[in-house]
């Protein structure tokens, strides 16, 4: 599933993530994916027992805590770990499960597949976003200024 088309689908259609692993932590990864899905307009849900609150949004142990519906399930874990948390993503009615970069498990992925799960692995939910949907240059945020000209360095 990690087609454009797919992708694409997957961002437009599903709306509410829930983000196992987001740190409180504002440098980590995960907390500046889910800020910027915030942002954009998606229900962030994020998943980690050791927070009340993440990004002025209410924390959950588990994704079987969480008290309406998830349409992705978006893991920052390790990716011996994504087997259990497939079948949990199943259990809950999620409709994708997203590994991102760098993880990859195909057992996970088999266990979401039987159940009518689409999954994405080795993808980053917010560089998706950005890049299918604006957002990205070569620092990796959208600035709002579209130029072909050169920014011009100014020396002190």
């Amino acid at each position: 599933m990690t087609d454009i088309k797919s992708l694409r689908r997957i961002l437009n259609n599903y709306r509410t993530i829930a983000v196992v692993g987001l740190s409180g932590k504002w440098h980590r990864p995960s907390f500046f994916a889910a800020k910027y899905m915030l942002e954009h307009g998606y229900n962030i849900i994020p998943v980690n027992p050791n927070y009340d609150e993440i990004i002025g949004q209410k924390c959950y142990p588990d994704l079987a805590s969480i008290p309406e519906p998830v349409d992705i399930v978006d893991l920052f874990q390790k990716p011996e770990t994504m087997p259990e948390y497939a079948r949990q993503a199943v259990s809950i009615g999620a409709q994708v499960l997203w590994m991102q970069l760098g993880i990859v498990n195909d057992e996970a992925a088999n266990i979401a597949h039987s159940a009518g799960l689409e999954v994405v692995m080795d993808h980053c939910v917010k560089i998706e976003h950005a890049r299918l949907f604006g957002g990205l240059n070569f620092i990796g945020v959208n600035t709002g200024v579209i130029s072909s000209q050169r920014m011009k360095v100014i020396a002190n």
